[in-house]
C-alpha cells in the first residue's frame, strides 16, 4: 500500500474553515488582509485552483480566494513541478494586467509561498466546468452545487459574454486564449460568465495590421497540467501547428455543444493520444451529420456547424457571434441592459424599470436573485430612482420564501424605508405593506417598518397621511399590539383631533373604527370612546364617523358597551350630536336608530338585573321566614328532651330526634309569591302536622303509688316525667310501643290542683 498517497488523500480532504486554510497557507502574505472561508468550487488548469469564499478585513467586502497548494504534485518530479507552477504563474500575471467586464477581475495580485499560491478575485460563485458536473479539487461539494441546472437565459446571456471576450481579446489585445474550456469560464456571484485561465494564451508576434500567432509543439512528455486541455483545442494546433483567434472560436464551439449535451464533449482525446485522435476527428467535423447536434437549439445550429468547421476561414468570428439573432431574446436583453446601468442616464434607466416588471415573470428565479436583484438596489443609492427600481424589487420579493427575504432583501431596504422625498417611495412602501410585514421578524417590524410606519402619519403630505389611514387596517393584526397602541393610536387620534383638513380627519376617525376589533372591550371603552367626546368639531362627515364608531363598539360581538357607559357617557354625548342642525334627514335618522338601539339594550339589561334583584330578595325573605317557624315550634319539645335527657337514656333514644313544629302557620307574608321549592317545604311541613295530630294523645302509666295532695300548686310535668320513669324501671318488658300509644296530651295538659 502507498503510504504517501493515503496521506496525501487524507491532506486533500481538510475542511475549508478559517483555522485550516491558515494551515494550508502558513506564511502567505495574503492572510493578513483577507479572512477566509468554505469552498465554493474549483477551476484552471486540470482543476488545480480551490476557490474560497473571503471576507477582506480592513473593508468587510467579499471576495474570492484562490488557492493553489503545491503538495498536489508530489507526484511529479522537480523539473514538471516548476513547469506546472510556472504554467499557473503565467495565467495569474495575465489575468492581473486585463481589464474588461467580460473576463474575471483580480483584487489582489499573486502572493506566493514555501506551500502554496495565492490571489484574490471578485466574487465567484463556480467554474462552469464545477456546474455542469466536474467536481475535482472540491473537498466538500456546496449545496448550491447540488443539483445546477442553467437555464436557457443563462446559457444564451454566458456565451454572449464569453463572445464578447473573445472580441475583446482578438480586437483589442490582440491574443488568443489557447485553452477556452469549462474550468476556464468562471460565473461569478452574480451570475455572469467571464473569462479565466490565461495559463496557455498566445500573444501576437506581428504587428497590429499583420497580427501573427505562434503555437507550441505538442509535447506528449508534458505533464498534462501543463498542456491545454485536447477535448476543446482546435485542430489546426495539432495538425498544422498553427493557431488565430478563430482556433478561439472553435473552442467556443466545442463549448457550446458541451453546455447543451451536460459537460460532454463532441471528441474525447486525451493528451498522449492526440495525434493519434485529431486526424480521425476532423473527418467527423467535415461529415457531421444532424443527429450529433439535436440537442442543440435549431436557430442556433448552422452557425454552430460553421463554428466546429475545419477550415478556421469558415468560422464566424467574436464579434459576428455576439450578434447572432439567437441572442435576441428580451431575457438576454434585459441581463445585458443591466450590466450597463452605471453607463446610463436618469431618463433611460426610468423607461427600462417601468417596463421591466413585463419582463420579470419570465426569467427563471435564481436569475431573479442572482442576477437582477443585486443590479437593482445598487440604485437605491439614487434617490430619483428609488420609485421606478422599488416595485421590480418587491415584485421579485412575493415569489422568495421568507429566509430569502430576510436574507437577500430586507437589508436593502433598510435605507428605503427612511427615505422621505421622494413621496413616491413611501406610497409605494405602504402599498405593499402586507408583502414586508408577512415576510418579516417582529423585532424588525418594530426597528424598521414601524418608524416607517409613524413617520407616514406625520408626513406633511395629507396624500401619504391618506394612504397609510387606508391601509392600516388591512394589516392591523400583524402588528403587535403594545405596538398598535403605543405607536399607532396616538399618531391616529392626533390626526383625527387636529388634521388640517376635514377629510383627512374623517379618514383618520373610519380608521379608528376598522381598528376597534383588535382591541379589546375595556380598551375601546376606557381610550377610544371617551376621545370621541373631545372632538369639537360638527361637520356632518365627521359626526356620522363618530356614530359609525359608536355603532360597531355596540353592534361588535366581542366589544359591545356595558350599560353604565352607555346610559352615563354614550347618550348624553350622542343625545345632542342628533340635533346639530347640520345633519340632514336621513343622517338624524341613523343617529337616533343607534339611540334608541342603546335605550333598548339598557331596559333589557336593567329590568332583567332588577327582577333577578327582586328574586333573589323574595327567596331571602322566605328561608327567614322558614327559620323562624323552624326555631318557634322546635322550642317547647326542645324543654322537654332535655329533661328527659336528664333523667334517663332510654328517653333519650326515643325522643332524641327533632319535634316537628307546632305552631307551623306561616305568616301572610309568607304566603304571597312563593317559589316551588318554598311551597314544597310548606308541603312537607303540613304533612309532618298532621301525622302528628293522628297519632293521638301520650297517657301517664299509674304504677298504683298515691298521690299527695298539696295545698300548694306543684310541677305537674316534672310529676309526670317521674311517675313515667318509675313505671318503666319497674317493667323493663313492656313494649315501648304501649308507651308511645299513651296521648301525649298528658304532657303538656296540666292536671287540676289537689
Amino acid at each position: 500500500m502507498d503510504v504517501s498517497g493515503v496521506f496525501t488523500k487524507l491532506r486533500n480532504t481538510l475542511s475549508s474553515t478559517v483555522n485550516e486554510i491558515s494551515a494550508v497557507l502558513p506564511g502567505n502574505p495574503l492572510l493578513r488582509e483577507y479572512d477566509a472561508g468554505d469552498q465554493v468550487g474549483s477551476g484552471g488548469p486540470r482543476y488545480l485552483w480551490k476557490i474560497y469564499k473571503a471576507t477582506k478585513k480592513s473593508t468587510k467586502a467579499d471576495v474570492a480566494l484562490w488557492i493553489f497548494e503545491k503538495k498536489q504534485l508530489d507526484q511529479f518530479n522537480r523539473t514538471d513541478r516548476e513547469m506546472i507552477i510556472e504554467v499557473l504563474r503565467k495565467g495569474c500575471v495575465q489575468m492581473t494586467k486585463l481589464r474588461h467586464p467580460r473576463v474575471l477581475i483580480v483584487e489582489h495580485s499573486l502572493e506566493e509561498s514555501r506551500e502554496s499560491i495565492a490571489f484574490c478575485t471578485e466574487p465567484v460563485f463556480a467554474s462552469l466546468g464545477n456546474v455542469l458536473g466536474r467536481k475535482n479539487n472540491i473537498d466538500k461539494i456546496p449545496k448550491e452545487l447540488q443539483p445546477h441546472e442553467l437555464h436557457d437565459v443563462e446559457i444564451k446571456y454566458g456565451l454572449m459574454q464569453i463572445a464578447e471576450a473573445l472580441a475583446f481579446l482578438h480586437s483589442s489585445v490582440r491574443m488568443v486564449h489557447g485553452n477556452l474550456c469549462p474550468e476556464s469560464i468562471i460565473i461569478n456571484k452574480m451570475g455572469a460568465w467571464k473569462i479565466a485561465g490565461f495559463d496557455f494564451c498566445i500573444p501576437n508576434t506581428g504587428t497590429v495590421s499583420e497580427t501573427k500567432f505562434v503555437s507550441s509543439d505538442w509535447d506528449t512528455s508534458i505533464p498534462s497540467p501543463a498542456l491545454p486541455n485536447p477535448n476543446y483545442l482546435a485542430p489546426e494546433y495539432i495538425l498544422s501547428k498553427s493557431c488565430s483567434p478563430a482556433s478561439d472560436l472553435f473552442s467556443l464551439g466545442i463549448l457550446l455543444y458541451s453546455v447543451y449535451y451536460k459537460g460532454k464533449t463532441l471528441f474525447e482525446c486525451g493528451t498522449q493520444d492526440v495525434y493519434r485522435v485529431m486526424p480521425k476527428s476532423v473527418d467527423q467535423l467535415e461529415n457531421l451529420s444532424p443527429h450529433h447536434l439535436e440537442k442543440i437549439p435549431q436557430e442556433v445550429r448552422e452557425h454552430e456547424k460553421m463554428l466546429l468547421n475545419p477550415s478556421p476561414n469558415v468560422r464566424p468570428d467574436a464579434e459576428q457571434m455576439s450578434k447572432l439573432p439567437f441572442f435576441e431574446h428580451v431575457g438576454v436583453k434585459t441581463l445585458q441592459y443591466l450590466d450597463t446601468l452605471l453607463q446610463q442616464e436618469n431618463l433611460q434607466k426610468s423607461q427600462f424599470f417601468k417596463g421591466l416588471p413585463k419582463v420579470l415573470p419570465q426569467l427563471p428565479r435564481r436569475v431573479l436573485m442572482q442576477r437582477v436583484l443585486p443590479c437593482l438596489t445598487t440604485e437605491f443609492t439614487n434617490h430619483d430612482m428609488v420609485p421606478f427600481v422599488l416595485p421590480n424589487v418587491l415584485l421579485i420579493a412575493e415569489d422568495t420564501s421568507k429566509e430569502e427575504f430576510l436574507k437577500e432583501i430586507f437589508p436593502k431596504l433598510i435605507p428605503v424605508f427612511k427615505i422621505q422625498r421622494p413621496i413616491q417611495v413611501l406610497l409605494i412602501l405602504l402599498k405593499k405593506m402586507d408583502l414586508l410585514l408577512s415576510k418579516s421578524t417582529p423585532s424588525l417590524v418594530n426597528i424598521h417598518i414601524l418608524p416607517m410606519l409613524c413617520a407616514s402619519l406625520e408626513a406633511p403630505s395629507v396624500q401619504i397621511q391618506e394612504l397609510c389611514l387606508t391601509i392600516i387596517p388591512s394589516f392591523a393584526e400583524q402588528i403587535e399590539l403594545p405596538a398598535m397602541k403605543n405607536s399607532i393610536l396616538p399618531k391616529i387620534k392626533k390626526i383625527a383631533h387636529e388634521g388640517s383638513v376635514t377629510a383627512i380627519r374623517i379618514k383618520a376617525l373610519v380608521c379608528l373604527g376598522k381598528l376597534l376589533p383588535v382591541f379589546d372591550k375595556w380598551y375601546v371603552q376606557d381610550e377610544i370612546l371617551p376621545f370621541l367626546q373631545k372632538i369639537s368639531s360638527r361637520e356632518p362627515g365627521i359626526l356620522m364617523a363618530i356614530l359609525g364608531i359608536y355603532k360597531t363598539a355596540l353592534t361588535s360581538d366581542k366589544l359591545g358597551i356595558s350599560k353604565d357607559i352607555m346610559a352615563l357617557k354614550s347618550l348624553p354625548h350622542l343625545i345632542p350630536l342628533s340635533v346639530d342642525n347640520n345633519l340632514n334627514l336621513q343622517q338624524y335618522l341613523a343617529f337616533m336608530s343607534v339611540i334608541k338601539d342603546m335605550l333598548q339594550r339598557i331596559e333589557k339589561e336593567h329590568k332583567t338585573k332588577l327582577e333577578q334583584l327582586s328574586r333573589m330578595r323574595l327567596e331571602q325573605d322566605a328561608a327567614l321566614d322558614f327559620t323562624r317557624d323552624q326555631t318557634n315550634g322546635v322550642s317547647i319539645t326542645e324543654d322537654s328532651n332535655v329533661t328527659y335527657i336528664s333523667n334517663n337514656r332510654i328517653v333519650d333514644d326515643m325522643f332524641k330526634s327533632e319535634a316537628p313544629p307546632i305552631n307551623s302557620e306561616p305568616s301572610s307574608t309568607s304566603r304571597q309569591h312563593l317559589t316551588l321549592e318554598e311551597k314544597q317545604r310548606l308541603a312537607r311541613m303540613k304533612e309532618q302536622e298532621n301525622r302528628m295530630k293522628k297519632t293521638g294523645d301520650i297517657n301517664p302509666v299509674n304504677v298504683g303509688k298515691p298521690v299527695t295532695n298539696h295545698t300548694h300548686p306543684k310541677d305537674l310535668t316534672s310529676s309526670l316525667m317521674q311517675s313515667n320513669v318509675q313505671a318503666m324501671g319497674a317493667s323493663r318488658s313492656k313494649p315501648m310501643s304501649s308507651m308511645m300509644s299513651q296521648p301525649m296530651s298528658m304532657m303538656s295538659q296540666p292536671t287540676p290542683m289537689m
